[in-house]
């Protein structure tokens, strides 16, 4: 299936559930704006990822409007396009524009308009609209234009026109279609995990005592755009020493110390889809006994994790079988002490863990790198707290990231002050198991060492 078919067929997907929920409507959907870095320069642009998901375009300025119509038992369903006109100033200054008359062919939209129209054009295609479906609540911008093409359309009851009735949250529906990745999808991210472990493993091997953060960063990003990727994922974290232990730190321009470990959270975008890698190594390539003990810890909690996250588990098992592995590894090292805590189930009961290890082990992975998709089951009868985690499917994607951070303390013994690990993989749930698509770097520690002293 090329490209083109893929974002119809999504829109085809939502137009089937507006259907059914509503049995007419109509789905406005915006891209990202632009956003202002400082005077006379933006940001880079991304675009929005609902949007991006439905139309596989990229350009700012743009507009997705699909509209349901019932027939009888079945529906069909428009799609219009609003985009910027082409203009021959503007893109000299800003690049080319695909215009409202290449966009029906381009992406495979019924129609498309100026985005210049996009306020005009609204009030025509909501009237007599059974229902909207748009982002309840995303902004302020977006509230006042729809009230503005709400009232272009009561203006005209005179004329027999009538207003939709129903409000919907369009993210309701896109994000559990979202959830789910196909094989187009799973083929990009999967390239996208291959890049961003060739550069965790350039930047172990380019490692050495009396370098900066900065240095590694700059490295992962070389490889991410010498790859072919457009962007990292979230901003690289690069952590050496004590930084290891604030678990959003940004690289920075602390010295790498021999006998220190560098933390590393970083992963590219490839073609708007996120990867998500933590790798954790000896400054200069030989952990210490401190170090390797809470290291083998760490991963031993990471595989319990593993072999959980199949279809039919939910998605809590696999942070519980990890924080099993992590407390009885604490338990043994003496961090938390086994006379005050007693056993095993106590001491995870009373969540003595927490001081050591204050995260969950997993999250989606898509588009976004903390992807979208509800992590508990729909119910009505149930408060959100009470309703059951969701079980794993397969096509979904999550992290696997267990970690520990022992910062200094009276009551801890100085050989591990200091000490942050962190390990995370990307799976993809299959079948019958899960496929780990980020293992193109090492994680067992003799293999680590060997990489960095070549």
């Amino acid at each position: 299936m090329n490209n083109l078919k893929i974002y119809q067929k999504r829109r085809d997907e939502l137009a089937r559930q507006i259907h059914a929920q509503t049995g007419s409507g109509i789905a406005i959907i915006n891209t990202a704006p632009e956003l202002a870095r400082n005077r006379d320069s933006e940001f880079p642009y991304r675009h929005d990822s609902d949007f991006f998901y439905l139309t596989g375009f990229e350009e700012p300025g743009a507009t997705l409007v699909i509209i349901v119509q019932r027939n009888g038992a079945s529906y069909s369903q428009e799609s219009h396009l609003f985009c910027r006109p082409k203009d021959a100033e503007r893109e000299i200054w800003d690049g080319i524009r695909l215009g409202p008359q290449a966009a029906p062919e381009i992406l495979g939209v019924q129609y498309a308009h100026s985005n210049q129209t996009l306020d005009v054009k609204l009030g025509e295609l909501l009237a007599d609209q059974n229902a909207v479906y748009i982002r309840l609540a995303q902004s302020a911008e977006d509230d006042r234009r729809l009230r503005h093409w709400m009232k272009q359309v009561r203006q005209q009851g005179r004329s027999g026109i009538n207003p939709p009735s129903q409000f919907h949250d369009v993210d309701a529906l896109l994000h559990e279609m979202r959830l789910f990745k196909d094989p187009h999808e799973l083929d990009i991210m999967r390239k996208a995990a291959a890049i961003s472990a060739r550069a965790h493993i350039r930047a172990m091997q380019i490692c050495k005592p009396g370098m900066r953060e900065y240095h590694l960063e700059a490295e992962l990003l070389h490889e991410f755009r010498n790859s072919g990727a457009q962007s990292v994922a979230y901003n690289s974290i690069v952590a050496g020493g004590a930084n290891s232990c604030i678990l959003h730190y940004r690289a920075g321009s602390t010295e790498l110390v021999s006998g220190d470990l560098c933390l590393i959270d970083a992963g590219c975008e490839l073609d708007g889809y996120a990867s998500d890698i933590t790798r954790t190594f000896p400054v200069n390539g030989a952990f210490t006994g401190p170090q390797r003990a809470l290291y083998e810890i760490t991963l031993a909690a990471q595989e319990a994790a593993i072999a959980v996250t199949c279809p039919g588990n939910t998605f809590i098992q696999p942070h519980e079988a990890a924080l099993r592995v992590l407390t009885q590894g604490l338990l043994d090292e003496k961090l938390l002490k086994r006379a005050e805590l007693g056993s095993l189930d106590n001491a995870i009961e009373l969540g003595a863990y927490r001081r050591f290890y204050m995260h969950r082990t997993s999250h989606w992975l898509g588009m976004d790198v903390h992807d979208v998709g509800s992590y508990r089951e729909a119910s009505t009868s149930a408060s959100a707290s009470e309703k059951p985690w969701r079980k794993l499917q397969a096509g979904m994607v999550l992290t696997i990231e267990p970690g520990l951070y022992v910062r200094p303390a009276d009551d801890i013994d100085p050989m591990f002050w200091n000490i942050g690990i962190r390990i995370e993989d990307d799976a993809v749930v299959t079948n019958s198991a899960c496929e780990l698509i980020s293992r193109g770097v090492p994680v067992d520690p003799d293999e680590i060492q060997a990489l960095m002293q070549h």
